[in-house]
């Protein structure tokens, strides 16, 4: 997944993890560097950012319910490709930095590492859905499953995802390092157990190269 790239100087940036990781709180320092700087900019998520993506998203997390693994990836699938139509591509367009909570590296660690859906599958039904769109940087918060399910055992009631034993979060964990691994030039490894400031002062520099 590496054409289709917005113009240069206008930055598509993810955020990718393991749960706890703590994407929510670096988005919001990020942001809060760009307000700083007057850096024209959006943020959304996947699923979501779209009210059908709002929708899927309501689905794709309900505890309650029991989802094969192909129809979860075709329902994240669906909330990607209206994503991109509506909201990415013509923010990027206009000029705006473009921040986004998991994109198509989620569906390739959680569907494909996770559970074990074949990657050429993924990678082909992600490209028709996104129509190749890549990020030009991905942030990938790095943390043992263990402790991100703490973290997230701690903050209340865990979703159907949060719900998966740690065998499956294990293995999603691996599949994200083995993405990074494949583009470095992409991908910004960072260790999510380091304090907030030091994390969001090395995603900053990472930016601002994008920016420059």
């Amino acid at each position: 997944m590496t054409s289709g790239k917005p113009e240069a100087g206008v930055p598509f940036i993810t955020f990718e993890g393991p749960e706890g990781a703590g994407k929510s709180t670096q988005i919001a320092c990020l942001v809060a560097r760009l307000q700083g700087t007057g850096v024209p900019h959006i943020v959304t998520r996947e699923p979501g950012g779209t009210p059908l993506g709002t929708r899927v998203r309501e689905v794709l997390l309900d505890p309650e319910l029991s989802i094969d693994p192909l129809p979860e990836f075709l329902l994240y699938s669906a909330s990607r490709a209206q994503l991109v139509t509506h909201v990415i591509r013509p923010a990027l367009a206009q000029g705006h930095t473009v921040i986004c909570d998991r994109y198509f590296d989620s569906s390739l660690a959680y569907q494909g590492a996770g559970r074990g859906l074949p990657v050429g599958l993924l990678r082909d039904l992600t490209r028709e859905a996104t129509g190749g769109l890549s990020p030009h940087l991905t942030v990938l918060l790095d943390l043992d499953p263990a402790l991100g399910l703490r973290r997230v055992a701690s903050r209340g009631q865990p979703d159907r995802l949060e719900r998966a034993d740690l065998g499956f979060h294990q293995r999603v964990r691996q599949g994200f390092l083995d993405l990074a691994a494949a583009e470095p030039r992409r991908f910004l490894v960072l260790d999510a157990t380091r304090s907030t400031d030091v994390l969001a002062g090395e995603i900053w520099k990472a930016v601002e190269r994008q920016l420059s």
